[in-house]
């Protein structure tokens, strides 16, 4: 799928997100000549019920108040304008461009999220995606905690055409990576993608978990994971910061994969998320198709939202 027609596709599957607080803006921005103390409120509200998160709204109208102070905002054109430039801004802070380049072997993908976010779908667009930019792809089931897991991930790997690690329900997680590191240095893999399993209330048992894969999987591979991905549902809103969080503490996330964008109109949460955590969003899903999870660009993401 071309640039340009994906930019359409986002456009169009924003729509929710759109409607819900850029229509709001302009429909109480119209009209208006004066910025002052009220209007601003009003329109920090707005935003605030986009789940952008009141902490990230503070610090957008702290500097919007600045610059009306200063005179730099003349008409609620400029207001608006401003607004979309500091988002875009908090968006662009951490790099959101990954290479899956590792000059010492396998680059190594550790997926993490919770239960039913679409995380064995958003691995296998993810290895859809790197499949079509020439890469050697391998899947490890470390899920080992649900069968239906350990299933799922190998219809794909079958539906894809890549190799797929996997024990017997109940495994040992960190055997199942272990084996997964080994066999990606054997067949010369470019990209090796590891499931883990999605329960976070068990959180003690998680971390130790987490930990102990990631501690078999460098002994194969140095620094492996080289990403430790999170995938959250844009449809939770505010629940899906409070697991990215959690999962923070579990282990060190350098990644968001943000799936069903498309189904939300509470898509300020992606604003949320990268300005109070300081981890960038990789990917976004924006539908079933493979090609629904893309690489996120901030300053396309803005377009097609204030569009």
């Amino acid at each position: 799928m071309g640039k340009t027609n994906f930019f359409s596709r986002l456009k169009e599957k924003m729509n929710k997100t759109r409607q819900g607080f850029v229509r709001q803006m302009d429909e109480l921005l119209l009209g208006k000549r004066k910025i002052d103390e009220e209007l601003l409120e009003e329109l920090e509200e707005i935003l605030v019920m986009s789940d952008m998160g009141v902490a990230t709204v503070e610090e957008i109208f702290d500097e919007v108040r600045n610059k009306v102070k200063r005179h730099e905002l003349q008409d609620t054109e400029a207001l608006k304008d401003a607004i979309k430039a500091l988002i875009q801004e908090k968006l662009s802070q951490p790099s959101t461009e990954l290479t899956f380049e590792n000059p010492e072997g396998p680059f190594v993908v550790l997926v993490v999220g919770v239960n039913g976010v679409g995380k064995t779908t958003t691995i296998a667009k993810l290895a859809h995606f790197l499949k079509a930019k020439g890469k050697k792809v391998m899947l490890v089931a470390a899920d080992t905690f649900r069968a239906a897991a350990i299933d799922q991930l190998e219809i794909w790997g079958k539906r894809l055409d890549v190799p797929v690690i996997k024990h017997n329900p109940n495994s040992d997680p960190s055997a199942v990576a272990y084996d997964g590191m080994e066999a990606a240095l054997k067949r010369d893999i470019d990209v090796v993608i590891v499931d883990t399993a999605g329960r976070l209330h068990t959180k003690v048992n998680l971390m130790e978990e987490l930990k102990k894969i990631r501690r078999v999987m460098s002994k194969k591979i140095p620094n492996a994971p080289h990403e430790v991905l999170l995938v959250l549902d844009a449809t939770t809103g505010q629940n899906a910061l409070s697991q990215a969080k959690l999962f923070n503490e579990a282990t060190p996330v350098t990644g968001i994969a943000l799936t069903k964008l498309d189904g939300t109109a509470k898509g300020g949460i992606v604003v949320s998320i990268v300005n109070e955590l300081q981890i960038p969003v990789r990917f976004i899903g924006i539908g079933e198709k493979m090609e629904d999870l893309r690489p996120f660009d901030p300053s396309e993401f803005v377009e097609a939202l204030f569009e």
